[in-house]
């Protein structure tokens, strides 16, 4: 019988230190011809553990559950994850169905303690933050979405 009782997952050298490096790390996802979601999975230092893609749909949208964000990211022990969302058309505006999706993530991610750093929109030439436009989502006319 064969016991295992520990996995470690070396992180790699990749830091996830603000939008702008994680929209360089991402440069070739925001590429994709349809909507896809990934996860990084990041450690306690925000050095990339793993990047999961999480869902792949259609041109103009993508199936999100919290239950496919958070099972690897417990598995992984990750201390926070970074969400990365590809928007084909080119516009990294985000729609209302991101701005629900991003809240019900974050809420997810307070329960099972872990935080959710960003969730960047991600085009073939820039980039929206979650974290940069924090104000505008939390405080302003978006706030009532939910």
């Amino acid at each position: 019988m064969q016991i295992k009782l520990l996995t470690i997952r070396q992180a790699s050298n990749e830091i996830a230190s603000s939008p702008d490096a994680i929209a360089q790390i991402m440069q070739e996802e925001a590429k994709v011809d349809r909507e896809c979601l990934w996860c990084l999975h990041l450690n306690t230092r925000n050095r990339i553990i793993e990047k999961e893609l999480i869902s792949m749909g259609t041109l103009n949208c993508s199936v999100v559950s919290p239950r496919e964000v958070f099972k690897k990211a417990i598995l992984n022990s990750a201390a926070s994850i970074i969400l990365v969302h590809n928007h084909p058309g080119g516009s990294p505006n985000p729609s209302q169905e991101d701005i629900m999706v991003m809240k019900q993530l974050i809420k997810c991610g307070d329960i099972l303690d872990i935080r959710v750093n960003d969730f960047i929109i991600i085009t073939f030439d820039g980039y929206w933050s979650g974290r940069e436009n924090y104000e505008e989502v939390f405080n302003n006319k978006i706030a009532n979405l939910l």
